[in-house]
């Protein structure tokens, strides 16, 4: 490969390239005008968000047959990475219908499940949700209480409250999702865990609802959070997604996606604020100089652009090494998260300070970003889960560490 070193991780072929322009223009466009005054307001902004379905990415790695652009880890990054430079709160809806639910119903659903409701998914018709964390459990994914019993007839009769769930109301009528990709309790295996189930939960099920509109968040104001309630909810046998018992293996592979996705959000956010506070240090003066001159303020532009710069490597690193069809890559999709994340909120943080009271005032938009950055560090898995599970793998094989 003579060329090596013209390559450009974050746009290795020119489809990513045309995918990042098409998005960033879209963004400067259509996202960025409406962004303060739906996180002001706390609203999620339905019309926008199916406009990404007219611009083909809310089914970026779904197969062309099903509506999608059959495309790969690399363009969810980049698509995160471009929304969230923007608006965050609109990214993580995104990432919650594309990347939660799309990409693991493209993967693990049945022919029949992913030509019926795959098309709705990719065009914006139909918005949708994932539903694992609970009122008392979150990275203690084998604690829920949710629970499902097999009725005579085949289908199933749900119980229980799922917490947190990002689009799990689409108004502030509590309207309910579309479409919930929902993990549930049927029983208990041979050494005495829980036995967890994938389930397709549709809007208008008897016994499916929305019990609350969680409300005064610290960020990621413009995306709607709920509570989703299913008192007696019968789902049909064809909306099982594979065999009882099988959902360890539907999260596993899709978590990895979800978290690079997260630490692209990190990487938008992060570059964002570095490029505020660049400007602002440049136009700023006091004592007669440009505030630019002084070593606190180089300070927290050096380190910013160092870790912005590392951040970026490793992100788009990991989403090159990541096969959508199968897990793998815990270590990293959890590495990168870990750094990501954290560096994403400190970065924010440094233009803050950078921006003093500018920065503190919505208007300035770093203000928001590092309300929403706070989030990446606890969904999608917990820094500390992140820390445990890199501390594990590596104790199981220190491989990585030497190649």
């Amino acid at each position: 490969m003579d060329d090596w070193r013209d390559l450009d991780l974050a746009n290795p072929t020119d489809e990513h390239a045309m995918l990042r322009q098409m998005v960033r223009d879209f963004v400067a466009d259509e996202v960025e005008p409406q962004a303060l005054e739906y996180d002001r307001d706390e609203k999620f902004n339905a019309d926008l968000f199916k406009r990404l379905g007219e611009q083909g990415i809310l089914g970026i790695s779904v197969s062309p047959d099903y509506g999608g652009a059959g495309m790969d880890a690399t363009a969810v990054a980049i698509i995160n990475e471009e929304l969230s430079y923007s608006d965050p709160g609109l990214c993580l809806a995104y990432l919650a219908h594309d990347q939660l639910l799309a990409n693991n119903l493209a993967h693990n659903g049945s022919e029949e499940q992913k030509s019926r409701i795959l098309p709705k998914l990719c065009s914006g018709e139909w918005i949708g949700c994932m539903a694992m964390s609970e009122p008392g459990y979150g990275t203690d994914v084998l604690g829920m209480q949710t629970t499902a019993t097999e009725n005579d007839d085949g289908s199933w009769t749900i119980n229980g409250r799922k917490m947190w769930i990002t689009n799990g109301a689409v108004d502030d009528e509590g309207t309910p999702a579309d479409i919930v990709w929902l993990y549930a309790r049927t029983g208990t295996d041979s050494k005495g865990r829980a036995e967890v189930t994938t389930f397709i939960v549709e809007k208008g099920m008897p016994g499916y609802s929305v019990g609350q509109k969680i409300d005064d968040k610290l960020g990621m104001r413009a995306s709607n959070t709920a509570e989703l309630v299913f008192d007696d909810c019968v789902v049909p046998a064809s909306n099982v997604v594979g065999g009882p018992g099988e959902s360890m293996i539907h999260m596993m592979r899709n978590l990895e996606l979800e978290r690079i996705g997260l630490a692209a959000m990190g990487l938008g956010i992060a570059r964002r604020c570095l490029a505020a506070m660049n400007q602002y240090a440049g136009e700023r003066e006091a004592f007669g100089r440009k505030i630019r001159d002084f070593g606190q303020i180089q300070r927290h532009i050096g380190e910013s652009w160092a870790e912005y710069r590392a951040m970026r490597a490793y992100v788009y690193d990991t989403a090159r090494a990541t096969d959508l069809s199968m897990s793998g890559n815990r270590l990293d999709s959890d590495g990168v998260k870990l750094f990501g994340t954290t560096a994403a909120k400190n970065i924010a943080d440094r233009a803050i300070q950078v921006m003093g009271g500018y920065g503190y005032v919505g208007e300035y938009t770093v203000e928001r970003l590092w309300r929403d950055a706070k989030l990446l560090e606890i969904g999608g898995g917990t820094l500390e889960s992140h820390q445990k599970n890199i501390t594990r793998d590596l104790s199981d094989d220190s491989g990585p560490i030497e190649s």
